[in-house]
Parts: structure tokens; sequence; C-alpha cells
């Protein structure tokens, strides 16, 4: 296979070939084929974790999880809860009443512990999901036909007769590019952690398919929404494809230890994982700058503890940044972003979008355009976020090897201090957050998007970003001469960052101002009923639909200093 340089995107004729044929052999497999010794193991750890408190704390996390617990079972219940779930908590409840007095006889000691080991026992069985074969077969097929009708829609609906044919093959519409071979080769050398970028509800898919059928991957152990279990379909498939369930309802620190316990056992036992460290999609369409703690700690405790057993094996951290011209949920998305950090300052416009007339035309976008998808695998890292080279050292900034197990190390002594993994888990999230910046792809939608709405506020100085939301978009137009003059200023400012190595940015970027234009704009619009952007048959004038949506594509390349001493006249 011919080395691809890191821009260069792998498509239907760079494909690679499973790094292990039989899913005998997957970690996954291995793991989940012994359901029952892994949620003994994970309860064990759990408990032995909680052990170490007071009888009092112990006592208080009991009460408040009981009390949460009750609470959710009134106010929000969903179809995939068990069955005795008011049961269950009610149980707990008297329980808890017979040692409200006096918490330290033995009697109570026996009493509070055996609660711990039953909630711990009923959230290991609620998490821990199962891994059955035929049912990755099947996934393969239904995903494969799933991408092809979403990206080559304009083709079905043009000429059914397409389908099969190579040029309009799904691997040829989803780019994989960046760090593709380290990536397969450190999975021979250790235990990948992959911690995508979040920005739609298609990413878990996006991402499983591209590692299955373009890399030659096995399967990695995710995370999955407990409410998309609501659905009998997706429960069906999604419980038997190894992904172990989060339910973002409970917050008690029980449910918490335990689901990051899940991950951290996991990773130990050499089971690739993948987890969105944002937690959630991004609303506003930018890259995540605060990531969670939780899953990303237990990478970093997954190694100490390795290093503890005397282990040589290594966590390897793969940032990875998914890339959309346009993105399904962005409307709904920036809505709720712009109502949390605007509060009575944004003021939520009616939404003629869903008219008979609206409906119909996003039917047509959707069966008459085509779009790419995009997935760039940044370099790895260790959990102390060092670099690391192919072989799986860790290097300082001079190119040094180290010894990762140094700081585990405390009086000559490799010790547990969870301080300090505290502190490491902080370095490793800033870390990634740098990283997604560095290997952030930029399409030609993103770059038509900022350079629009910087024109639109240039054009209202006086105004701060909730006054021009409110501006009614129909009033809004300007020349394409004034989107030259900005794509012209901020060309070469991206330019020397990717030269710098600080951004990715996809052919489309080079292209003539008017080539760059004509594409941004028709990807951008490919599925809104309104449009961000808008040119004229005359290419003279430039239109906006809707300024929320423009702000929202326009957000990917916040954070780069593209704005300043941008000229606009």
């Amino acid at each position: 296979m011919v080395k691809q340089s890191n821009n260069t995107a792998y498509s239907s004729e760079h494909l690679y070939a499973p790094i292990f044929p039989d899913i005998e052999d997957w970690p996954i497999h291995k793991q989940l084929k012994n359901r029952s010794t892994f949620i003994q193991n994970l309860e064990r750890h759990v408990f032995r974790k909680i052990s170490k408190l007071s009888q009092e704390e112990k006592y208080d996390i009991l009460a408040k999880t009981v009390f949460q617990e009750r609470i959710r079972i009134k106010e929000e219940p969903w179809k995939v809860d068990p069955p005795n779930d008011a049961l269950f908590w009610s149980k707990a409840r008297k329980a808890l009443l017979k040692v409200a007095n006096n918490k330290e006889t033995e009697e109570s000691i026996n009493i509070i512990d055996e609660q711990f080991k039953l909630i711990i026992n009923r959230y290991s069985e609620e998490i821990v999901g199962t891994f059955k074969i035929p049912t990755v077969l099947f996934a393969r097929k239904f995903l494969r036909f799933f991408f092809n009708k979403l990206l080559n829609s304009g083709i079905w609906f043009r000429k059914i007769s397409s389908f099969g044919s190579k040029e309009y093959k799904i691997e040829n519409r989803i780019k994989v590019i960046g760090e593709v071979d380290q990536i397969r080769n450190l999975m021979t050398k250790g235990t990948v952690v992959m911690v995508p970028t979040h920005f739609s509800n298609i990413d878990s898919l996006f991402v499983g398919y591209s590692m299955d059928a373009i890399l030659g991957l096995p399967s990695f152990s995710y995370g999955a929404g407990l409410n998309l279990f609501n659905s009998g379909f997706a429960a069906y498939y999604m419980n038997r494809l190894g992904a172990y369930r989060v339910d973002r309802r409970k917050k008690n620190p029980i449910y918490l230890e335990t689901l990051k316990g899940t991950s951290k056992l996991s990773i130990e036992k050499g089971v690739n994982n993948l987890f969105f460290p944002g937690g959630t999609r991004s609303r506003s369409g930018a890259l995540e700058k605060r990531l969670k703690m939780g899953l990303l700690g237990s990478a970093v405790e997954a190694q100490r503890d390795l290093i503890l057993k005397g282990s040589n094996e290594k966590i390897f951290i793969f940032p990875v940044v998914l890339g959309y011209p346009f993105v399904l949920e962005a409307k709904f998305m920036i809505d709720q972003h712009l109502s949390k950090e605007g509060k009575e300052q944004y003021i939520k416009t009616k939404d003629q979008s869903y008219s008979f007339r609206s409906i119909c035309k996003f039917i047509w976008n959707f069966l008459s355009k085509s779009s790419d998808l995009n997935l760039t695998i940044g370099k790895p890292i260790d959990v102390i976020g060092n670099f690391v080279d192919r072989e799986g050292n860790s290097l300082d900034d001079r190119k040094n090897v180290l010894d990762i197990k140094q700081y585990f190390t405390s009086n000559d002594v490799i010790n547990e201090d969870s301080q300090r993994d505290t502190e490491y888990t902080k370095i490793l999230a800033d870390k990634i957050v740098d990283r997604y910046k560095a290997e952030n792809y930029i399409m030609s939608s993103q770059l038509v998007a900022f350079a629009g709405f910087q024109i639109l506020k240039a054009e209202n100085p006086g105004l701060d970003l909730y006054g021009i939301l409110r501006l009614p978009p129909e009033d809004y137009s300007f020349s394409t001469e004034r989107m030259h003059l900005a794509l012209d200023q901020l060309k070469p400012k991206l330019f020397q960052l990717e030269k710098d190595e600080k951004i990715r940015l996809s052919e489309e970027i080079k292209w003539s101002n008017k080539e760059l234009l004509e594409h941004g704009i028709q990807k951008m619009g490919s599925y809104h009923p309104k449009q961000p952007l808008m040119i004229d048959k005359n290419y003279s004038l430039i239109v906006s639909q809707d300024f929320k949506l423009l702000f929202y594509y326009h957000n990917r390349l916040v954070g780069y200093d593209l704005e300043k001493d941008l000229d606009l006249g």
C-alpha cells in the first residue's frame, strides 16, 4: 500500500485489511464473552473504592442516591427503565431508615454495605452490554446501506441504477485523513482510546463504520445514551454491539463510579475504547474547549494500575476531529446554545421552517444533493499528554524518550495518588483540546460561513451578537466583491496556520474565490429549509435566510484569531 500524506483522504481505493480478521480475536469479544466475570470484577472494584469512606459518608451517599432515584422515577421515567424500579428504590429507602439513628453498629454496617452491593450490581448489569458476532455482521451491511442513502441521496433520486457503481461507493464519500498508519500500528502495541469531537447524532455510526470498513480496526467499546434503548429495534442491536449504556439522568456518586469503573477496567484489560470527552454534542458548532474529566480519568487510572501490576502495556490516546459540511441538527442545537448563553438577551423567533412549502424544499434538497464526511485522526499521545512515536515510546518536547512510570512514582515507589491523577487528567484534557484545534479540518462551507458572519458584524459595529441575530434577514445582503475581499484576507492566514501545523485545510480552500464560494454555499445549505447563505443568479449579491445557522457554521473557525485585523471596509 502506498503511504499517504497527512492531508490525503483514504477512499475505496485505500481500504485496509482487518488487523484481526477473525472477530473472535477482537479484544471486546473476549471481554464480553465472559460478561459475568467482568461484572463481578467491576462490582468488586467499585465497592473497594467506596469502602475507603467513613460510615457517615457512605450513608450520606446512599441517602442522596435513593432520593435522586425516587425523584427520577416520578419525574422522568423511560420505557427502558426496569419494571421493578420503584419497588427496588422503595426497599432501599426502608433499609436506610433502619440505620438512620445509629450507623456504627455491626448490623448497620452490614445493612449499608449490603445496599451498596445491591445498587452497584443493579448499575453494573444496566451499564455493561453484550457482544454478538451475528449482530456485528448485520450492522456492517446496514450501515453501508444507511450511509450510501444519506451521502448519495441525489444519485438515488436521479439514477437508481448508479447505486452499486464504484463512483458512488460510500468509501469514496467518507474521507479519513491523518495518523492512519499510526493508529493501526499502535493498536498492536497497546490499547487505543479514541476521543472524537461530537457534533451530530450520527457521529457514533460514522466513526464505527469508518473504523471497521475503511481502516480495518476491531470494534471499540463505547458509551451509548440509555435513551437510545427506548426503541425496541435500536435497543436489540445496540445492546449486542458492545456498547455500554449511559444514563445521563443519573448523577449520583455510585452510578458515576460504576460508569467510570466500566471504562477503566475495560481499558486495563486491553479493550480499545471510544468516548466523546465533550460529554454531549457541541451546541454552538465550535470545537470543544471544556472536556468531562470522568472517562478521561479512567484512562489515567488504568495506566497507573497497569504500571502498579508491573505491566509494560501502554494506553494511547488519539484525538479525532469529525467534519461535516452541514449538520442535520444545527438549527435545534444553536437555538439551545443561544438560549442558555444569552438568557434574557436572546429572543427566540417564531419558527416558520415547518410549513408545507419548507418541508417540500427540505425533501428536494435531501434528494438532489450529495455530501461528504470527514474524519481526521490526530497525533497519538500518552495519558499525560506526551506525543508518542511509532514504537509507542513517550517523547518530551525535544523528542527524547520518557519513562512514563516516573509519572506515577513518589519517593522511588510507584503508588496510587488520586490528587496527582486528577492533575494528570486536567493536563490530558488540555492537550486534547489543543490537538482538536490543530487537527481541525476546515471545509469550504465553514470558511464561507465565517467570512459571511464577519461581514455581517462589520456592517453592524454597534450591535452585540444578540442584537445582530435580531436583525431581519430579509434586509441583509452584501456584494460578492465583499465576500471575495474577506476570503482574500482570510486565506493567507489559514495557509500560514496550515504550514505551522495548527490547522488542516480541505483542497477546496485553495480554489479560486468564486469556486470556493459557490461550493461552500451549496454544501452549507444542503439540508436546511432556510439557507444560511444564498447567492443570486447574476453572482452579484449574497443574502442569508437564517443568521443563527450562519453563526453556527461560522463558529467552527472561532479561536484562531482570524478576525484580528480583518478590514472589510
